[in-house]
């Protein structure tokens, strides 16, 4: 009879410390990074992926314009080292990103577009996810093909509509398909540029691949010269294996 009570007693305990588990890994949030050099598509992969995961894109340009717009205290920090053509140090961008992150609708997770981009960021954000599931996306693109893409944007300044001269050319020669409006490139997005931020990009975030790679089951390389959907599968197959 002892015996039998005893029997049942480890059942139990197994019973409550497997469902206990279970809910950890359950209440586990899950962090999706997007890795890759400037032009290589990691915002326009990361808007379609919120979509399908139903997790917030949260992009640290949107951040810094949006706290600039409604000149929140952080916002107002930002900008006077901005007009003196200063970099925004970590702690402004730190404090930016995790005031967004605690909001209701990260409680599952979010994707990442922008951050980190050094190997400091990055320590910082473990630090505060702490056991939560992190998942980093690399997406490879060679300089040559970055070059290309940066060259031949172009926008329509009133619906906002992308096109490229290359991979997506309006119907109509320099005009938007759907208000008619002449397109516009960025001053920024010439070829002179692309090459200074690919270097600033080599030097300061390229580092972080290598720091990922130290870490188990966490970094994923996709090929970025794939169509938009081959990378958008490539994508969701990885994080899929990561689970």
């Amino acid at each position: 009879m002892k015996k039998h009570i005893y029997i049942l007693f480890l059942a139990l305990i197994s019973i409550l410390f497997i469902g206990n588990s279970c809910n950890k890994s359950e209440g586990k949030s899950m962090i999706v990074i997007m890795l890759g050099p400037p032009g290589a598509g990691k915002g326009t992969q990361a808007i379609d992926l919120s979509k399908k995961l139903k997790l917030p894109h949260i992009s640290t340009g949107d951040l810094f314009r949006e706290n600039i717009q409604k000149n929140t205290n952080l916002g107002q920090k930002a900008q006077s080292y901005m007009n003196q053509g200063l970099l925004v140090p970590d702690e402004i961008v730190l404090d930016m990103l995790f005031d967004r992150v605690a909001k209701e609708d990260c409680k599952k997770g979010y994707i990442l577009d922008g951050f980190p981009r050094t190997v400091d960021q990055a320590k910082a954000l473990e630090t505060y996810i702490q056991n939560n599931k992190l998942v980093v996306i690399n997406l490879e693109v060679p300089d040559g093909k970055i070059i290309e893409r940066i060259t031949g944007r172009m926008a329509c300044p009133k619906c906002g509509e992308i096109y490229h001269k290359t991979y997506k050319p309006p119907k109509e020669d320099s005009m938007c398909d759907n208000c008619k409006t002449p397109l516009t490139q960025r001053k920024d997005d010439t070829e002179e540029v692309a090459k200074q931020r690919l270097s600033t990009y080599h030097q300061q975030t390229e580092p972080l691949i290598e720091y990922y790679k130290n870490q188990k089951d966490v970094l994923c390389t996709i090929n970025g010269t794939a169509s938009k959907e081959q990378i958008q599968q490539d994508i969701l197959t990885s994080i899929e294996k990561s689970k």
